[in-house]
């Protein structure tokens, strides 16, 4: 039996639940799981449907096809997607890997329901780590003075993957204004702070001469204003006076793996709608 998603936003009115079911019924399909959310500031209704084909042989295109007329006719922004098809996710990987092997574990274990191509860093670091699970490493070294050489590199394997989304699992490098208009909204990157939160070098540090109690990571969409793109997921974690910097890491370091982990399987089931600034998380 063939599951899909369908994704939908679009300015809010009468009438827009009805006209999906509808098509859902009249196709044989059976909702398995539907989420609805009306924005009053922005007048805008999003929703997420999880249907199965029960009374027919329904390909993704064919309901395409029949979806058509109701997203035009409400000005749908929508999209639906095959559940059997896993996300291609391309990881990009600095020197810090504890996100990275996270993210291959679950991946591994089948709780992280996405597919990983290639792992590419600026690093050759964890070359090993990629090859224990016979993924492909690519390691694209920055060149301080020729930043767009290496990102057109990083193009070619977007392209060549043919990736879906890309992961910054604490990859230390800002990606340019062009890059980050070209992968807008599939671009995930995990902040080692609870946003807004201090800037620069050595955060933990920071929080520790502050006397900080919560710490925490925030993981967001990327976007050419640094670190200010929609927020997926936040979490925090509590701290004492007796904890020192690399004790805080350690905690920080927890937090990050599992609030990127969170947004990444969000986003990858289609749970996620961009909203503006802000994002609608069907979770």
């Amino acid at each position: 039996m063939s599951e899909f998603v369908l994704t939908l936003a679009c300015p809010d009115r009468p009438g827009i639940v009805h006209a999906v079911t509808k098509i859902l019924l009249d196709a044989e399909c059976n909702i398995e799981d539907s989420q609805q959310f009306c924005d009053r500031d922005s007048g805008s209704f999003f929703m997420r449907v999880h249907f199965s084909a029960v009374g027919a042989d329904l390909t993704l295109e064919a309901f395409k096809q029949l979806f058509e007329d109701t997203g035009s006719s409400f000005k749908m922004a929508w999209k639906v997607h095959d559940t059997s098809v896993r996300m291609r996710t391309l990881i990009l990987v600095s020197k810090a890997g504890h996100c990275l092997n996270d993210l291959l574990f679950r991946h591994r274990t089948g709780t992280l329901p996405i597919e990983i191509p290639a792992i590419v860093s600026n690093h050759p670091d964890f070359s090993g780590l990629a090859r224990s699970y016979s993924i492909p490493f690519h390691h694209l070294p920055m060149d301080p003075d020729d930043k767009k050489a290496q990102e057109e590199q990083l193009l070619e394997l977007v392209s060549g993957y043919d990736i879906e989304l890309v992961v910054l699992a604490r990859y230390m490098q800002i990606l340019s204004a062009d890059l980050c208009e070209r992968l807008a909204g599939n671009v995930i990157n995990i902040h080692h702070s609870f946003l807004p939160s201090f800037r620069g070098a050595m955060p933990y540090h920071q929080a520790h001469v502050r006397g900080v109690k919560l710490i925490g990571a925030t993981a967001h969409y990327v976007t050419p204003n640094l670190d200010e793109g929609p927020i997926i997921e936040q979490d925090v974690a509590r701290v004492e006076h007796s904890l020192g910097p690399a004790q805080l890491v350690a905690v920080g370091r927890d937090v990050e793996c599992q609030v990127l982990a969170r947004a990444v399987k969000w986003h990858s089931e289609h749970r996620v709608l961009l909203n503006g600034d802000r994002t609608v998380v069907f979770r």
